[in-house]
Order: C-alpha cells, then sequence, then structure tokens
C-alpha cells in the first residue's frame, strides 16, 4: 500500500499546483489537470530511477530553519556590502574540501549555496571532493570552510545516508 501512495505523490502535487495555478476548481480544469498530472507525474520516473529516502526528518526540518535563518542574515549583509561599503568588500574564490558523495546531498547544498546571497557554487571536482565558492566577502576562510562542512555538508550526510 506504501509503494502504491509513493507513486502518486507527484501527481497529487502536480494537480495542486495546477489548480491553484489557474485559480479555479471547474470540472474541466480538474479533469484536464488530472490528465496532464498523471502524464507528467508517472512520465517523470522514468527519467529518475534513483531514488532518495530522508533517513532524519528532524534534522532536515533543523537544516531547513538554520537556512532561512542564514539566507536573512546574509540579505541583511549583502544590502550592507551594497550600500554602504561597497569599496571595502573584498570578494574571492575559496576551495572547501567535502566528503559528501550522495548526489541528492550535493545538489542540496548547490541550492543551499544558491539561495544564500552573496555566495555562488563555482564548481565541484567530484574525484578530489572539492567544492570551489566564490564569496562576496571573503574575510575569514576558515569561518566559510567551518560554516559549509559542520552548518550544511554534515546535516546533509545524516539526512541522505
Amino acid at each position: 500500500m506504501r509503494s502504491l501512495m509513493q507513486w502518486f505523490y507527484l501527481p497529487t502535487l502536480l494537480l495542486g499546483l495546477w489548480l491553484l495555478l489557474n485559480d479555479s476548481l471547474s470540472v474541466g480544469n480538474i479533469v484536464l489537470g488530472l490528465i496532464l498530472a498523471l502524464f507528467f507525474g508517472f512520465g517523470s520516473y522514468a527519467l529518475r530511477p534513483l531514488r532518495a529516502r530522508l533517513s532524519s526528518p528532524l534534522v532536515a526540518l533543523k537544516l531547513v530553519f538554520r537556512v532561512a535563518l542564514d539566507v536573512l542574515r546574509s540579505n541583511m549583509e549583502v544590502a550592507r556590502i551594497v550600500w554602504f561599503t561597497r569599496d571595502q568588500a573584498t570578494p574571492g574564490f575559496i576551495r572547501i574540501p567535502l566528503t559528501m558523495t550522495d548526489p541528492h546531498g550535493l545538489a542540496a547544498l548547490s541550492c543551499i549555496i544558491t539561495y544564500t546571497p552573496g555566495t555562488v557554487w563555482s564548481e565541484f571536482v567530484q574525484e578530489e571532493g572539492l567544492l570551489t565558492l566564490h564569496v562576496l566577502d571573503l574575510k575569514d576562510e576558515a569561518h566559510w570552510i567551518h560554516k559549509i562542512q559542520h552548518d550544511y555538508e554534515r546535516p546533509l550526510k545524516e539526512i541522505f545516508k
């Protein structure tokens, strides 16, 4: 029963999104949305053979709150740099060693870094496990290495083990 329910998560989400975007609960809209949701939902399963399994939902929830707080802080810091101290910013690249190999964890880490203003995921060399990160105001490399490895990589490894 549980595996059957997993097949309908994506089509249900797509149908809900379709109805929300169309702002209509008419019969025609529901039928068309259901047909499209089933077609694209089931069609996409063949494109994604590797499944992710969350092993620690509580850690994932803590990570979501940590990322939200970091995004808020980073927004304020980037605004301060842009408005007041533009000439004093020291942008730069930093290479951070990562031990995570799970593709879902790496994808989540790249999203977290991309969401955070002032940072850009520039490159990842999988053979060496080296992440190249561009930071808008790179004053303390040790801070960024600790931030990525401790605050993001460690919980992601626990979530996707």
